[in-house]
């Protein structure tokens, strides 16, 4: 969730009002155990952008070692647009 969260805030300076990113794939490869308490860090490089899809390496580190590694990709979103979406799916009624 961290690397997850370090490439959404690597894209925020960047919206658009009304705009921010959703994430549409992740693969991440766990490579240490971190003990409760420590403080880790978690990274992002965007790596490639093709329309509104934007894929990004990203990696984490706990003071010690590196603990997780891999790839994520977000896709840009109108904000009331996907709320509106979302509402229109609670409400019974998918794909509008």
């Amino acid at each position: 969730m961290a690397m997850e969260n370090a490439a959404l805030n690597a894209l925020k300076p960047y919206f658009e009002a009304g705009e921010s990113a959703v994430g549409s794939r992740v693969d991440v490869k766990h490579l240490a155990a971190t003990p409760v308490g420590r403080r880790i860090t978690a990274s992002a490089e965007v790596t490639q952008v093709a329309g509104r899809r934007i894929e990004f390496k990203v990696w984490a580190v706990d003071g010690a070692e590196e603990i997780g590694r891999g790839t994520h990709e977000r896709v840009l979103i109108d904000v009331a647009k996907f709320a509106a979406h979302l509402a229109a799916k609670v409400a019974g009624q998918p794909g509008e």
